[in-house]
């Protein structure tokens, strides 16, 4: 099998954007193995992978994942992981908890319904404890 050139800058490109490997592999019509030696060979580094299970301590049905509430938790939760990202999602994720807050609301989740709203409970408050996390490390 002919050795498959990849663009360094594309390469760099991709992995600073945190895209997965595999994505990666697809584009550049090769192996995720083959990936990680190119990234290696390039002295590239993945960002390191980030957790958002306390954010998002729920099995999440595959048709919640992507839903404002999750993406919102998600944000937050990189946020407080030290991971920039784009202003107007952050702006957005610190708003929509600081409304719940606001409201002495709550998120909660069930695969049945999904995410809904309910009354804040003062000892044991997500939202509140998510955005608190998000920002200590916009403090810091």
């Amino acid at each position: 099998m002919p050795e498959t050139k990849i663009d360094p800058l594309k390469l760099r490109q991709m992995v600073e954007a945190n895209k997965p490997y595999a994505e990666i592999a697809e584009y550049f019509h090769m192996t995720v193995g083959g990936v990680q030696q190119a990234v290696e060979r390039l002295g590239l580094t993945k960002q390191r992978y980030l957790r958002h299970d306390k954010a998002i301590p729920w099995k999440l049905a595959r048709e919640h994942s992507q839903s404002g509430p999750a993406n919102s938790l998600r944000r937050l939760s990189r946020i407080a992981q030290g991971q920039e990202i784009p202003l107007t999602k952050k702006h957005t994720a610190l708003r929509w908890a600081n409304r719940l807050i606001e409201a002495n609301k709550d998120i909660d989740y069930s695969k049945e319904k999904g995410f809904f709203e309910k009354d804040a409970d003062p000892d044991n408050w997500h939202v509140r404890q998510v955005l608190a996390d998000a920002e200590q490390a916009l403090e810091q």
